[in-house]
């Protein structure tokens, strides 16, 4: 891994043992190998009974009656509850519009929504009774894409809509829309001597985390509940929940358990608020775990698209315009949309400078499954059309298309087609530059001198499919640009409270915040901070739940800039008092407690000059110090709706890839040899977590690029793969070797310099893929995933 740029500041701890800058090991990295980590499905309690959700099996239909007799009177069912038998007038949730019902009423709008929830005393009597019930549905026509949604005599999704989108999209259909303007696009383009235009298909992905959904809800002797999940923001589940149980929110008291990945996919609530009901309808804990084909219903996906693009350029490669339109699909209810669409427009030009841009984003309300929150939201989808569109206008102008990308890249104090200037490093140039300069894999790898071809390198695995007949190399290029954080004038906060006190005769720290640890590494990096600021080695990381204030998400990349910030903040409020305290018992001994910077290193109170001058379990003795503080980003502001203009954004991040495959052109079947990264990650705190989490994205992003996809039947909107075996995933044989550079350049603005990391290779990796496949052979190649058949000429 290669490292440059401005260093950071450090100013306190950074002599202590497994601080920030480290590569400290996880502390749950050894459990999960071995296989004894604890993940919600793994929970147990006595007398527990187990939940079962009945779904609908039809996308858009009236519920004309529903019989629960038959399920009733199986032995063993507790409980069996409909929309009917929810005990408050609220009864629907949502993220930021609640459109999503507990159960169904009325009408059910995709295929898989929950109409009913079942209890029983073994899983197997919950399945049984939950097949009994009877609904019997009227099937209405579905509505699958922006024509039948948009249509005059269209059938609406929501009626009666009254969110605050309403006032400013054209049709009811449309949960958001965003135009972003920014200089005169007609003029622009009579100036352009080349102009390029596309039309791009992106493909639903699932988040296709191990854990499916799982959960366990224990009623209290105070009339409330204790729930146990696995989640991605443990507050936001609260808000939700709480006022449909009837409850105050201090009588749903909600701790993390082991979450088997997210990627998104747990933003939104699933079966948490199912458990409750059961578990207060019944007086006895209740479980629910989703199988895997519930799990493909049971949350939402990432939002497929039809990209339109124009660009056009100079005959010296200078980007004159770009016009765009965005259209995704949300599916039956809002989730992250809004968001999702502020993304993909607000990032829509990619990470270059244009001056004149018209891009619209719009989001759909269909009957196909939801769609939400998935890694790189939005600007995942405008990376693979805009970096396609690069490719396309840099053939056309005859230059190198590394050299073209680099020759319009943005840098700091770039103006952001939202009116938004860059005001922390954005070397897009530089990362190209060490992409293409990292060494090339060599060719026809599969071959060992004097030996047979070992078929694992080859397209088609082994499968055995060619021995390298008709195998053709292809390489591509990509850079991503996304955003860190909440955006749009969300109050994005954390809260973190730290405890500092002497046990054992050893000073300890003990940090608490209500972070879903999703596989991100917070539980490794808060220690850190902690070792860092306050000068300890041992570290406590309490588990996640409400009894602290909110963390936020684990999600926007945001999780080490936010609550780290916060636990840094809170740390520098303790060792503050703690200071404070040694001054008061040894001010009097010695005058630099009163005249010197002091610091809290390797368990001591030292000078900024290294004298030491205390242990801190001396300055503590029986004193415990404890701090709750909230910590923010600088503020953002939302989109104007009819410009797109606006302080939106609090960081941008950027990755590039260069992707190298083999390409069977007889076959159509693809082996992706190698992904090369080079990333701006502001400041590693834990360097191999970093380079972790790149290879990670990385590896998602070539999944929708060659094999991923959740396919939905246009004329009846039903899945027709929600398994791992017809929805495929990147296997261990399937990835290609990962080198990543990273480069290390302060952003001022965050704590430590750092940038959010997990987001950015899921951009460019796509289009790096999709790129190189084109180079190999020849092929326009406009959607994902590509396909055998899209290679042949089947399709």
């Amino acid at each position: 891994m290669g490292t440059s740029g401005t260093p950071t500041n450090i100013t306190q701890g950074s002599k202590t043992k497994g601080g920030i800058g480290e590569s400290t090991l996880r502390p749950d990295g050894t459990l999960k190998v071995t296989g004894e980590f604890a993940y919600s499905s793994d929970m147990w309690h006595e007398d527990m009974l187990w939940g079962q959700i009945l779904r609908s099996t039809v996308a858009h239909a009236e519920i004309v009656s529903i019989d629960t007799s038959e399920a009733l009177a199986q032995p063993g069912v507790y409980a069996v509850m409909t929309y009917d038998d929810l005990p408050t007038e609220v009864k629907n949730y949502g993220l930021e519009i609640q459109d999503t019902p507990v159960l169904a009423h009325g009408k059910v709008r995709h295929h898989g929504e929950p109409v009913a929830i079942v209890a029983a005393d073994h899983p197997e009597t919950a399945r049984r009774a939950a097949a009994k019930i009877k609904v019997e549905y009227k099937e209405l026509p579905v509505i699958t894409d922006e024509a039948s949604a948009t249509a005059p005599d269209a059938i609406l999704i929501h009626e009666g809509r009254d969110d605050h989108h309403i006032g400013h999209v054209p049709h009811p259909n449309i949960v958001h829309r965003q135009p972003i303007i920014r200089g005169d696009v007609e003029e622009a383009a009579k100036k352009a001597d080349f102009i390029v235009k596309g039309e791009y298909t992106f493909g639903m992905q699932d988040q296709a985390f191990l854990g499916p959904e799982s959960g366990l809800a224990v009623p209290s002797e105070d009339g409330g509940v204790e729930l146990y999940i696995a989640t991605q923001w443990l507050h936001s589940d609260l808000k939700q929940i709480a006022p449909v149980l009837g409850l105050p929110e201090d009588k749903v008291r909600m701790t993390l358990s082991g979450v088997g990945g997210a990627f998104g996919g747990r933003e939104d609530l699933s079966m948490q608020i199912h458990a409750c009901l059961l578990a207060l309808r019944t007086g006895k804990p209740v479980k629910i775990v989703y199988n895997r084909f519930e799990s493909f219903f049971g949350h939402v996906h990432r939002h497929p698209a039809k990209l339109y693009y124009e660009h056009g350029a100079t005959k010296d490669g200078k980007l004159t315009h770009l016009k765009a339109r965005i259209v995704l699909d949300g599916g039956a209810y809002a989730s992250a949309s809004p968001a999702v669409v502020g993304n993909a427009s607000s990032l829509g030009a990619g990470p270059y400078v244009v001056d004149n841009v018209d891009i619209e984003a719009i989001a759909l309300y269909t009957n196909n499954p939801p769609c939400g929150a998935m890694r790189g939201f939005g600007a995942v989808q405008a990376c693979f059309a805009y970096e396609a569109q690069m490719d396309k206008l840099a053939d056309k102008l005859g230059m190198d298309r590394v050299a073209f990308r680099q020759l319009n890249a943005m840098e700091q104090g770039t103006i952001m087609p939202t009116g938004q200037a860059v005001d922390s490093p954005a070397p897009v140039a530089e990362l190209l530059r060490r992409v293409k300069a990292m060494p090339m894999p060599p060719e026809q790898q599969w071959l060992a001198a004097g030996e047979a071809a070992d078929v694992r390198q080859l397209p088609g695995g082994l499968s055995n499919t060619t021995h390298g007949e008709g195998v053709v190399r292809g390489v591509g290029y990509a850079v991503g640009i996304k955003n860190v954080g909440f955006s749009e004038g969300f109050d994005d906060y954390s809260t973190a409270k730290v405890r500092m006190e002497v046990v054992g005769g050893e000073p300890v720290a003990t940090v608490h915040t209500a972070m879903a640890e999703v596989g991100q590494g917070g539980v490794t990096v808060h220690a850190q901070i902690a070792r860092t600021e306050l000068g300890v080695t041992q570290v406590t990381i309490h588990p996640a739940d409400t009894q602290v204030g909110s963390a936020g998400s684990t999600s926007a990349s945001r999780q080490t800039y936010v609550t780290g910030g916060a636990v840094k903040n809170s740390c520098e409020l303790v060792r503050e008092k703690v200071l404070e305290i040694g001054r008061r018992k040894f001010g009097t001994y010695h005058p630099a407690w009163a005249t010197a910077e002091l610091l809290l290193e390797g368990g001591k109170v030292v000078t900024d000059g290294g004298e030491v001058l205390a242990d801190l379990a001396d300055v503590l003795e029986d004193d415990a110090v404890e701090v709750e503080a909230e910590w923010r980003h600088r503020p953002t502001e939302a989109f104007d709706l009819r410009t797109g203009q606006g302080f939106g954004h609090v960081q941008y991040t950027f990755a590039a890839h260069r992707a190298v495959v083999e390409v069977d052109t007889e076959l159509g079947l693809v082996k992706v040899i190698e992904l090369a990264c080079a990333q701006d990650v502001g400041k590693a705190l834990n360097p191999l977590s970093v380079v972790g989490q790149i290879q990670g994205g990385t590896l998602q992003g070539m999944g929708i690029a060659v094999m991923e996809e959740i396919v939905v039947d246009p004329k009846t909107a039903k899945v027709r793969n929600p398994s791992f075996t017809d929805y495929l995933l990147p296997t261990i044989l399937d990835t290609p070797t990962i080198p990543v550079d990273v480069l290390e350049l302060a952003d001022d603005h965050a704590p430590y310099g750092l940038r959010g990391v997990g987001e950015a290779p899921t951009l460019s990796s796509t289009p790096a893929v999709l790129a190189a496949i084109r180079n190999a052979t020849g092929l326009e190649l406009n959607r994902t995933p590509v396909r055998p058949e899209h290679l042949t000429g089947t399709a």
